[in-house]
């Protein structure tokens, strides 16, 4: 069901006749309109009455005609609030009143603008009216894509409300300099937030110079110059950061060990993708360093095994979150591990780990406060040790996707986990059509992903 029709069905309560007419297609789905066709037919519906009594959430009752509806400030108030962003973005551009409504904060809450700084590169006076649409709009956070040291001042000027609203900044795939990062750091010292991804040009020293130490989450990934010494400017330069994710295939076990007291009580994120040269050293380091992490992933991170496991389990039991997935090494010795001393975990990823078997499983089965539990690709699991999980009540979320050892009696065994919300089970050859359906069938309060 669409947005829009959520919305209809939700006011129908208090508004009469109101109806969006669904057009079915030869396979019974219904079709996907337009916004402002849907729109358009709810409104022709809404014209066989000559008069509709309208309560709205604040209690007030009043009389409107129909073809006033569509203008009626409190009546687009409410009805906007259903639509998701991409909808409103297109409504906008109805007509001045729709757009002076829904140009309002409280609808642009939570939602990043991006900005495709190529698409702008010959349309001064279309760039200037875009970024004044996010002036008026409020927006606290905006990601640049393809932005070069011109476009930062170009909007620093163009958009200076920026200076005081944002608090999030994202750049990808960026020509950016470390002359066009500090001078964005200057200009906008209320950033809390800042993404960099695939800007190449960025250096270690550049990051030594501009990071601001308001900074409280920190993402760095496919930027080639980022080595050992950044993790150096980052733990002795942002002393309040309680996120980092970093993905860098240059980085170290030495890396690891800049960490400090500094981070000891305020870094609870830690998220280190594809780190190839991180070892069972580093994992040392980041146990001793960081206690009060509590969301931990080392995807990718292909040189940790057991060992390192083992010290997490016994080092950092405030964990809530731990992604082991692509990490080959790992084995039915780690799950122990993890079963026996992360007792707080909820979460815990092991895609594509390819040594965890039945065993392994049963481990985890013993775990009362897990609620999600990813085990893509874990191709050695079978039926066996599904079994084991039939038990786990606290489970929510489970995916088995690309499990292509179970067979269809095996999920079908899944319908005794009746509290599960969400089931993935893609790309397994026996989680057939009328598997999925048994189950949907069996689980009405569950989504099946087939």
């Amino acid at each position: 069901m669409s947005a829009i029709s959520k919305a209809c069905a939700e006011l129908t309560n208090s508004i009469k006749g109101l109806r969006l007419p669904s057009k079915k297609l030869e396979n019974g789905s219904t079709s996907r309109a337009s916004v402002l066709q849907k729109l358009a037919n709810s409104g022709m519906n809404i014209t066989r009455y000559t008069k509709l009594k309208t309560r709205h959430l604040n209690g007030n009752v009043f009389n409107t005609k129909p073809e006033d509806m569509w203008m009626d400030d409190k009546f687009l108030k409410q009805f906007f609030f259903y639509l998701p962003p991409c909808d409103r973005c297109v409504l906008a551009q109805v007509c001045k009143k729709w757009r002076d409504i829904l140009y309002q904060h409280q609808y642009w809450k939570g939602v990043t603008p991006v900005v495709n700084c190529r698409d702008w590169t010959k349309d001064d006076d279309g760039r200037k009216k875009f970024y004044h649409s996010l002036q008026v709009r409020g927006f606290d956070s905006i990601c640049l894509f393809g932005a070069s040291d011109k476009d930062l001042t170009d909007m620093v000027t163009s958009y200076p409300a920026c200076r005081k609203l944002v608090r999030s900044v994202s750049l990808r795939c960026s020509n950016v300099t470390d002359t066009g990062l500090e001078m964005l750091f200057q200009r906008m010292q209320c950033i809390y937030r800042l993404e960099l991804s695939g800007c190449n040009e960025i250096t270690e020293g550049g990051l030594w110079t501009c990071l601001n130490p308001k900074i409280v989450s920190l993402s760095i990934s496919d930027c080639i110059n980022v080595a050992d010494d950044t993790i150096g400017a980052i733990s002795q330069l942002l002393p309040s950061l309680y996120e980092l994710t970093l993905q860098a295939y240059h980085v170290t076990d030495a890396a690891l060990a800049f960490f400090s007291s500094k981070q000891c009580n305020t870094l609870c994120v830690l998220k280190l993708h594809s780190c190839w040269e991180i070892t069972n050293h580093g994992i040392v380091n980041v146990v001793h360093s960081l206690p009060n992490l509590t969301v931990l992933s080392l995807s990718g991170c292909s040189k940790v095994t057991d060992d390192g496991i083992e010290l997490i389990a016994e080092n950092l039991r405030k964990l809530r979150s731990l992604d082991l997935s692509w990490c080959p090494r790992i084995t039915d010795a780690a799950l122990e591990y993890i079963a026996c001393d992360l007792g707080q975990l909820e979460e815990l990823i092991l895609d594509r780990c390819q040594h965890v078997t039945d065993i392994g499983v049963g481990y985890l089965s013993t775990m009362t406060s897990l609620t999600k539990l990813f085990l893509r690709w874990c191709t050695q699991v079978r039926d066996f040790g599904i079994q084991h999980l039939y038990t786990m009540k606290s489970l929510r979320v489970l995916s088995l996707a690309g499990c292509n050892q179970l067979t269809s009696s095996g999920f079908m065994g899944l319908r005794q986990m009746r509290q599960l919300e969400e089931l993935e089970l893609t790309n397994c050859p026996t989680a057939t059509h009328d598997v999925c359906k048994y189950l949907k069938d069996n689980m009405p309060k569950c989504m099946v992903i087939e």
